[in-house]
């Protein structure tokens, strides 16, 4: 089978899998990237490269390029990963009989913590759209859904008006695998979607629009939080993720169990969640070098 027609069989399989575009979109340029690699090791066109081509002395040769490239262990660990599943599929179906990826390891990846912002930044940052303008309700809107209810940047771009139920304080969240949930509305979430909305004049399904009075991107949800971070004087590098982030470290903070939090974010495993739980010991741990007496004493 050529390389073409295998990664198309696999772009089908995993949209049977309900997998998101994103992550379909991430592993075809993983796996185009290897198979072009393949073809100048093999000397063929990649349009001649052949699944039966492949074996682990290529797969060994990829590696060792990556590494060359100094990429991060993340990076090769992800794109081992693509490589693992594809030829795991391939295997499955009967293309091929032995896994060339299968005695490969992942490389140890250290799980840094996430970002955050403390509460007197998310507040300046709350005060900064300009709630007089139609696009300063929108901006305002933005921060109210990836604060306020913890959404991901492409959740929210993908949000529709019938997503959406003000009465109840409700919104329909489709997620990772396309899997949706119930997320709940902050109040000021209510009240200034519901102002946004009554200011706009289009018969436009999406939520959140641009200047164009089309849907907006995540690259422009990205553009928008730097010029409302230059607003608010932060002097931080604020983007999309990070107030996801504080919304969970936040919940955490103020006492909500983890059960609960997993559910909000829509994570799949109770590991994704507990990451965040470092924050909060981390801050704990402050709190009691500053103010019990012997950590004082042990301090000085």
């Amino acid at each position: 089978m050529l390389a073409d027609k295998a990664l198309e069989d696999f772009r089908v399989y995993l949209n049977s899998k309900n997998a998101s575009d994103l992550t379909i979109g991430a592993y075809q340029t993983d796996l185009i990237q290897f198979f072009e690699f393949a073809s100048a090791e093999l000397g063929k066109d990649y349009t001649q490269v052949n699944i039966q081509d492949i074996d682990k002395y290529i797969i060994r040769s990829y590696l060792g390029h990556l590494t060359k490239k100094s990429l991060s262990r993340k990076t090769i660990a992800r794109k081992l990963a693509a490589l693992r599943s594809f030829f795991k599929f391939l295997c499955r179906e009967g293309v091929l009989v032995k896994n060339p990826v299968q005695k490969f390891t992942t490389p140890k990846v250290s799980r840094s913590l996430p970002t955050y912002l403390f509460e007197e930044h998310i507040n300046k940052l709350l005060e900064a759209p300009d709630l007089n303008s139609k696009n300063g309700l929108r901006d305002q809107v933005i921060l109210e859904l990836l604060y306020g209810s913890g959404l991901r940047v492409s959740e929210l771009v993908g949000l529709n008006k019938s997503d959406v139920d003000l009465l109840s304080g409700l919104i329909r969240v489709r997620g990772k695998g396309k899997k949706e949930r119930i997320v709940p509305l902050t109040v000021k979430a209510q009240s200034v979607l519901s102002l946004y909305l009554s200011k706009r004049d289009d018969n436009e399904e999406a939520l959140i629009l641009n200047y164009k009075k089309t849907r907006l991107t995540s690259r422009s949800v990205r553009r928008i939080l730097n010029k409302l971070e230059k607003k608010a004087k932060l002097g931080l590098h604020v983007y999309p993720h990070m107030l996801r982030h504080t919304f969970a470290t936040h919940l955490l903070d103020g006492g909500a169990d983890l059960r609960s939090v997993q559910e909000l974010l829509g994570h799949k495993k109770l590991s994704s969640t507990q990451i965040y739980t470092h924050l909060t010991r981390e801050k704990l741990r402050n709190v009691y070098m500053v103010a019990h007496p012997r950590a004082k004493v042990e301090n000085k």
